[in-house]
């Protein structure tokens, strides 16, 4: 049964929002069919989904599911999923969670009977503001502004980032050892595409410095904590990749950074990226991947994005200190990244860094030493 959503929490962004979604991201047309699984802490935006998607003539599905663990979840799956012979276009799943990507494993399982005629889309932080913020700008806009920095990336061996809270790292990059990764809403056959979009990272070989994160915080686990530091700002001293020392005036947030470097290898930096979603103007209270595609740069210390043989631990916390504004010195060329100084470019998209594709469950699950 579908719940209509209340009107009050909807504006012109979102809708603008959900047409993105379709229009963009999905490509949806009215010979497809689309399935919309949810979460209960999603129910109104998916319904939102749904009635939006009925109302362009789309034969439109939902399902709802427990995040995390939901026994019956696949064969409740399997009753929904219409079969490959009876489809006059694609079959488009979106799933969408607050805290969570779940079952990962059944809807990888199911959707490979379908080949390339399936595209999955996997929301992480479903909320308004996922729909008012981070759906501005196209898979192909954000693509291109990736595409821009990422050639500015790929030739170098230093960067010096600034930002105007403080902020001053000296950064050495090993471009052949370690892979950027481009997260830009692009489906791939084969893939799922994992939204909210918008960032460019890698290992950084060493990073040394201060970091003033005065933007936000997004750790993946489930945490009760406003995630915006601008009041608070968490200032950390950094030396070949490791926190010397930091200091923060809100005691909960100052915990919870200790805990998270107190687990093995989580006072290692095991992520240096740089947001580059421009749709993304404010940061939120939800701790969320929102914030990190927020413009900036932002430093994650524990897990890391890269195969195992080339980084050889694993460690199940990662915690993102992300700054408000950044500017990366390249060969004394700064390059400011803010919402309103990101620019697509016209150099293709560089075929040797690879796409952001979780395959697995993410986030949310417990707090660190819970």
């Amino acid at each position: 049964m579908t719940i209509a959503p209340a009107e009050t929490t909807i504006d012109s962004r979102v809708l603008k929002g959900v047409d993105t979604l379709f229009d963009d991201y999905a490509q949806l047309r009215t010979a497809d069919t689309l399935l919309v699984i949810y979460t209960p802490d999603c129910r109104e935006q998916a319904s939102l989904l749904v009635l939006a998607a009925r109302d362009r003539g789309v034969a439109t599905t939902a399902l709802g599911m427990a995040p995390v663990e939901d026994p019956g979840f696949q064969e409740r799956l399997k009753a929904v999923l219409p079969s490959r012979e009876s489809l006059t276009g694609r079959l488009v799943i979106i799933t969408i969670e607050r805290d969570t990507m779940s079952h990962a494993h059944v809807l990888r399982h199911e959707v490979n009977a379908y080949g390339d005629q399936v595209l999955p889309i996997r929301i992480i932080n479903g909320s308004w503001d996922f729909f008012r913020l981070a759906l501005g700008p196209t898979p192909a806009e954000l693509s291109a502004i990736n595409a821009g920095l990422l050639h500015r990336f790929l030739d170098a061996k230093h960067l010096a980032v600034t930002t105007t809270s403080g902020s001053e790292l000296e950064i050495t990059l090993d471009n052949d050892r370690y892979r950027w990764l481009s997260n830009r809403g692009i489906w791939r056959p084969g893939s799922f595409v994992i939204l909210p979009a918008g960032e460019v990272a890698t290992y950084p070989a060493s990073v040394s410095g201060r970091l003033v994160a005065d933007g936000a915080f997004n750790v993946n686990k489930a945490v009760q904590l406003d995630a915006r530091l601008g009041e608070n700002p968490l200032t950390v001293e950094l030396k070949n990749s490791d926190v010397v020392s930091y200091t923060c005036a809100d005691k909960k947030i100052s915990t919870l950074f200790s805990r998270c470097i107190q687990i093995e290898h989580g006072n290692h930096i095991g992520e240096l990226g740089f947001g580059t979603n421009i749709g993304i103007d404010d940061f939120i209270g939800m701790n969320s991947h929102i914030n990190e595609r927020h413009p900036g740069v932002h430093i994650g210390f524990g897990q890391h994005g890269q195969l195992l043989d080339v980084v050889d631990y694993i460690t199940d916390i990662h915690i993102d200190l992300i700054t408000r504004d950044a500017t990366i010195h390249i060969d004394g060329d700064p390059i400011p990244l803010t919402s309103d100084s990101l620019t697509p470019s016209l150099l293709p998209h560089p075929s040797n860094v690879s796409d952001e594709d979780i395959d697995g469950d993410c986030c949310g699950a417990r707090t660190p030493h819970e």
